[in-house]
C-alpha cells in the first residue's frame, strides 16, 4: 500500500498539478491512497523557493476552485463552532493548588461529557494575575480537545458573565493567635457578600454552584445562598469527598485491601469543622478472604473490623488529626473530589452507592433548618435528593445535634458581622 500526503497553498498551481496527478493515481492503482493537506495562503509560511515557468489555465482555474472550496470549508467548520455552546466555568480563588490540578480533570470529557466543550474563567485578586496568566498559558499549551478557552480575570465587574458552573475555592489562612474566629467568618462573609450579588446578576438562572477548599466550605455556601437569594438552593452544595476519600484509604489499610472496595463511608456535619464519620452503612467489596462472590458481591464493613478498639480509638485519633493533613495536601485530592462531585451531579452517582454533601437543611434527620449541613446524598437526572430512607440510632441523632449547634453558631456569628458591614464597593478584588 503506497500512502502520500500533499500539502500546499490552495491557490497554488502547482498543488492543483499535484493534486490532479494523485487523484488520477489514486483512481487507477487499486493500492494508492492520497491525503491532501490544503492551507490558506497566508497560513503558508514557506514555498520553498519555487517559481513556474508554465501555468496552463486549468492548473489556475484549479488553484482558484481550490482557495473558495477551503475558504466555505474554514467558513462551515467555524458557523458549526458557534453553534455548540461550551460550558461556561467560573473558578474563584484559582490562584490555589487545587485549580491548578482541577483545570485537566474538568477538560478531560469524563465530568461534562465526551462531546461537551467547555470555557474557563479562572477570578482572584489582582495579586495573582501573575500566577493566573501562568496557568492559563500552559493550560494552552496542553491543547485540551474540549477545552474551547481559558482566561484571567481580576475585575470584579467582569464575573460570573453566563456562569453555568461557578466552583468556590477561596480560603482564609487560619491563625487564631493573629485575630479571633469571628474576624475570620467576617472575611469569608465579605467575599460571599460580593460574590452573590454579582452571580445572580450575571449568571444563568440555573447556574450551579459548588463550594470547596480547606476552611469554612460550609458557611461559604450558606453565605452564597443568604446573599443570592434567587440562587436555587438545590443548585448550591458544599463538599466532602476529601474527608471520605481519605477516610477511605484510611480502612483500606487497616483491612489490606483496595481503597476502590470501600463504599458508603458517610460524613456528617461541618466538613472544616466538627464532624462525624459513620460507617454504619459501610460496605466492602472485592476483600480478599476465604469468602468470595461476584462483582457487586458486598458485606458491612463493620463486620470485617475485628478489633473495635482501633474503631473508637485509633481511627477516631486519625480523624481527628486529617484535618491538619488535609489542609496541609498540594491540591490533588481535593481537585478530584470537585471533579467527582461534578461529574455525578452531571451524569448521575453510582447506584446504592452514597455521597455525602453539604445542603442547605430543611429538617432532613432532625438536624435544624437553614443550615449547610453535610448529609447523604444520591444524584440523578442532573439533580440530587437527601437519602432519608437511612434510619439513624438515637446516639448518631444526639451526635447530629451537637454539629448542628456548632454550625448554628457559626451562622448567626456570620449574619452579626455582615450586618455591622458597609456595602462592598470597588472594582477590583482584594485580597
Amino acid at each position: 500500500m503506497a500512502k502520500v500526503v500533499v500539502a500546499g497553498k490552495a491557490n497554488c498551481p502547482y498543488y492543483a498539478k499535484a493534486e490532479l496527478l494523485a487523484d488520477y493515481l489514486q483512481a487507477n492503482l487499486p493500492n494508492f491512497r492520497v491525503h491532501k493537506i490544503t492551507q490558506h495562503p497566508d497560513k503558508w509560511e514557506h514555498y520553498y523557493g519555487i517559481t513556474s515557468r508554465m501555468l496552463s489555465e486549468e492548473m489556475l482555474s484549479i488553484a482558484e476552485e481550490n482557495l473558495q472550496e477551503y475558504i466555505e470549508v474554514e467558513k462551515e467548520e467555524e458557523e458549526t463552532k458557534n453553534l455548540i455552546k461550551p460550558l461556561q466555568i467560573w473558578i474563584t480563588g484559582a490562584s490555589t493548588p487545587i485549580c491548578y490540578h482541577l483545570i485537566p480533570l474538568l477538560a478531560n470529557g469524563e465530568v461534562f461529557g465526551m462531546t461537551t466543550e467547555i470555557s474557563i474563567h479562572l477570578l482572584d485578586t489582582d495579586q495573582s494575575k501573575e500566577v493566573l496568566c501562568g496557568i492559563v498559558m500552559e493550560a494552552e499549551d496542553m491543547a485540551l480537545p474540549l477545552l474551547r478557552s481559558i482566561s484571567e480575570h481580576t475585575e470584579i465587574n467582569e464575573a460570573f458573565i453566563q456562569a453555568d458552573v461557578v466552583i468556590v475555592l477561596d480560603d482564609v489562612l487560619l491563625n487564631c493567635k493573629v485575630q479571633s474566629r469571628e474576624n475570620y467568618i467576617r472575611e469569608v462573609s465579605e467575599i460571599c457578600q460580593v460574590y452573590a450579588p454579582l452571580i445572580e446578576k450575571n449568571a444563568k438562572s440555573e447556574v450551579r454552584v459548588i463550594s470547596s477548599g480547606k476552611t469554612f466550605v460550609n458557611l461559604k455556601a450558606l453565605m452564597i445562598m443568604t446573599y443570592g437569594p434567587s440562587i436555587k438552593p438545590k443548585n448550591v452544595i458544599a463538599v466532602a469527598t476529601t474527608w471520605e476519600s481519605a477516610t477511605k484509604a484510611t480502612l483500606a489499610r487497616k483491612l489490606n485491601t483496595n481503597v476502590a472496595g470501600v463504599k458508603n463511608v458517610i460524613v456528617w456535619g461541618n466538613i472544616t469543622g466538627s464532624n462525624y464519620i459513620d460507617l454504619s452503612h459501610a460496605k466492602l467489596y472485592g476483600y480478599d478472604s476465604a469468602i468470595w462472590g461476584p462483582a457487586d458481591f458486598s458485606r458491612p464493613l463493620l463486620s470485617m473490623i475485628y478489633d473495635r478498639e482501633w474503631i473508637h480509638s485509633e481511627l477516631q485519633s486519625a480523624q481527628s488529626s486529617l484535618s491538619s493533613q488535609l489542609c496541609c495536601y498540594g491540591g490533588m485530592l481535593p481537585a478530584h473530589s470537585v471533579a467527582t462531585v461534578l461529574r455525578y451531579w452531571y451524569h448521575g452517582s453510582p447506584p446504592k452507592e452514597i455521597v455525602s454533601v453539604g445542603i442547605r437543611t430543611e429538617g432532613q434527620f432532625c438536624v435544624p433548618e437553614g443550615i449547610v449541613f453535610f448529609m447523604p446524598v444520591r444524584f440523578q437526572n442532573g439533580n440530587w435528593e437527601v437519602m432519608t430512607e437511612f434510619k439513624i440510632n438515637k446516639k448518631t441523632r444526639e451526635v447530629l445535634g451537637c454539629l448542628a449547634h456548632e454550625l448554628i453558631q457559626e451562622k448567626l456569628v456570620a449574619l452579626k458581622e455582615i450586618q455591622e458591614m458597609q456595602p462592598y464597593g470597588g472594582d477590583k478584588i482584594t485580597g
